[in-house]
């Protein structure tokens, strides 16, 4: 599978880099949103720039959204930062009481309401994948609550050993901050865990297998 990688803003190659190349040397695509939830980036962003990019016949799949594959890799991460089945960082049972541990889900934030949305319900799958621990999202900007506001909340109900999972794909600005405000361990962004790959295999796979609809002035489908 021919992978080109392309980025929304900031890094290069820049998306529209990208699309311009796969439109010169013929190529169809599938455009995976290395995103979790649907945003502007998603609604509006990728859907005009494939409609903008002379020639290009392209599908834009879903953003990689609350997923069992998704809740396998953050809970992944935990594990690897020190997270044991029973909430114990040295997996000696008894030396801490599970009932106090809880876990803030950081993620970017959105102002959409979908995103939100899409954003609580990774937050129950991980809940569900540690066995039933609280899990409260908290967002890095556009949205509350923030990451020391849902540590307070956690705090609030007995939760004082406090795990921060990162709901992004790369090192950056959002997840260092998230985690540094970690009372407890911060787990590392998700970057290559086997898991999210598959997860985006998996949109990759969907997104074919759609029926196409006109987007624009080129053929895409969502």
């Amino acid at each position: 599978l021919d992978v080109r990688l392309a980025h929304i803003e900031l890094n290069a190659p820049l998306l529209d880099e990208t699309l311009a190349d796969l439109a010169a040397e013929g190529r169809k695509a599938v455009l995976v949103p290395l995103l979790f939830a649907p945003g502007h980036h998603v609604t509006h962003d990728l859907p005009v720039a494939v409609a903008a990019a002379p020639g290009l016949r392209a599908r834009v799949a879903a953003p990689l959204g609350a997923h069992p594959l998704l809740a396998e890799a953050l809970a992944g991460r935990l594990a690897e930062a020190g997270w044991t089945p029973d909430g114990h960082p040295d997996g000696h049972p008894g030396a801490h009481d599970p009932r106090t541990a809880g876990v803030v889900l950081a993620a970017a934030g959105s102002r959409d309401p979908q995103s939100g949305a899409e954003t609580r319900r990774i937050a129950a799958l991980l809940g569900e994948r540690l066995g039933g621990v609280p899990v409260v999202p908290a967002y890095a900007s556009a949205a509350a609550p923030t990451v020391p506001e849902a540590v307070a909340a956690l705090a609030a109900r007995g939760r004082h050993r406090v795990a921060v999972a990162s709901c992004f794909t790369a090192p950056g600005l959002f997840a260092a901050r998230a985690a540094a405000h970690a009372p407890w361990i911060a787990a590392a962004p998700l970057g290559d865990h086997p898991a999210l790959a598959r997860l985006v295999l998996h949109r990759h796979d969907r997104a074919l297998a759609a029926p196409a609809v006109l987007h624009g002035r080129e053929l895409a489908t969502v």
